[in-house]
């Protein structure tokens, strides 16, 4: 699936590096502490590798 946003990616790169090891799940805040704990390693690699372009840097939660 991809990142509706720049934050959402950004947030899906940490918790991929914390699964592959690179980083300490410890380091991990928010929303990537709880995407690193819910989502495999390729459904992270599929939203971190988003492209940019075009994409807002928030998306408004639907209220």
């Amino acid at each position: 699936m991809p990142a509706k946003s720049k934050a959402q990616q950004k947030a899906a790169g940490a918790a991929l590096a914390a699964k592959r090891g690179e980083i300490k799940t410890s380091e991990l805040k928010g929303a990537s502490k709880s995407m690193a704990k819910s989502m495999t390693e390729e459904e992270l690699h599929d939203m971190a590798s988003t492209k940019r372009k075009g994409k807002p840097e928030h998306v408004p939660e639907a209220h």
